[in-house]
């Protein structure tokens, strides 16, 4: 029996993207290969505790939420991850999947939302971008930037016009919490008419650090 390395599964409201403000489960997986500079969950880079499939499923199913997050560290660094986004779909989650975008997502069931960063100068893992995810990329996903500061803000533009990615799917700008202030980043954005939306992570404003809310 195949078996995930679990750092935490939890019930909270889900504090970004398109399902945020919904009560939501978040499975975070163990394990990440980037160090990006503002990493908000070293925590999950290791430990973790060994579940199968269906531990992981009873636990969700003990939450009675109709949303779920699979979220890490980066989950997809983990084989079980699709099988595991497979069977919640199957069980009838409306799922969702934050994926650092370094590695393939061509594979993660269709019935899944994937939200995939694209990271930033900022970031310090600007090169572990896997631009080929671009081109797999349908409507029902989301491309995210943190924003870190203008040279941020300017990189993200210019990718978003090369790869015309907001043709692709919805395009999220995300302040980096503590290295730029929200305000400037949305007074950018409606200056340049971005053809993104502006997101403020909705647990943090509500719970601040706390671990699992």
């Amino acid at each position: 029996m195949s078996q995930l390395r679990v750092t935490e599964i939890f019930l909270s409201l889900q504090g970004e993207g398109r399902s945020a403000g919904y009560p939501t489960v978040f499975i975070r997986l163990t394990g990440c290969p980037l160090r990006c500079d503002y990493c908000d969950t070293p925590y999950a880079f290791s430990g973790g505790e060994l579940l199968s499939l269906e531990q992981i499923l009873q636990q969700v199913d003990a939450f009675q939420a109709e949303y779920v997050c699979v979220t890490g560290g980066e989950p997809l660094a983990q084989k079980g991850c699709l099988p595991l986004l497979s069977a919640l779909c199957d069980a009838e989650y409306r799922v969702s999947l934050e994926t650092s975008g370094a590695l393939d997502i061509v594979a993660v069931d269709e019935r899944v939302t994937r939200v995939m960063d694209l990271k930033t100068p900022g970031s310090g893992e600007m090169e572990r971008n896997r631009l080929a995810n671009l081109d797999a990329l349908r409507t029902a996903d989301q491309v995210k930037f943190v924003i870190t500061d203008r040279v941020d803000y300017e990189w993200s533009c210019e990718q978003m016009k090369r790869f015309r990615i907001a043709q692709k799917c919805e395009v999220l700008f995300s302040p980096a919490q503590d290295r730029i202030d929200p305000t400037a980043l949305a007074d950018w954005m409606v200056e340049d008419r971005i053809e993104a939306r502006l997101q403020l992570q909705l647990h943090k404003l509500l719970w601040g650090d706390q671990v699992g809310r």
